[in-house]
């Protein structure tokens, strides 16, 4: 069995392992951390863009599409184009 301890997976993402980047942004998102996958964001994992898109289109958070668009995930200003033309959905 595999360690995938936060510590581990910090240290595999700081090499520029991309798959532990995206197992960090999986851990921040079970866990709620909206903050930490913000950072990993902004850190270029396209996975926490796309975590944090999703959560902001469930709360319907126009703002943090605008957000997380801005970080560069580009889905986020599909999202948020989608949600401007139709504000019903």
């Amino acid at each position: 069995m595999t360690n995938l301890d936060p510590a581990t997976l910090r240290a595999l993402a700081d090499e520029g392992n991309e798959r532990a980047l995206d197992r960090l942004a999986d851990l921040a998102d079970a866990r709620g951390d909206v903050a930490a996958l913000s950072e990993l964001l902004d850190e270029g994992s396209m996975h926490a863009g796309r975590l944090l898109t999703r959560r902001a289109v469930t709360a319907g958070d126009l703002l943090e599409l605008q957000r997380v668009s801005d970080a560069g995930y580009e889905e986020a200003a599909t999202e948020l184009a989608r949600l401007l033309d139709d504000p019903a959905r």
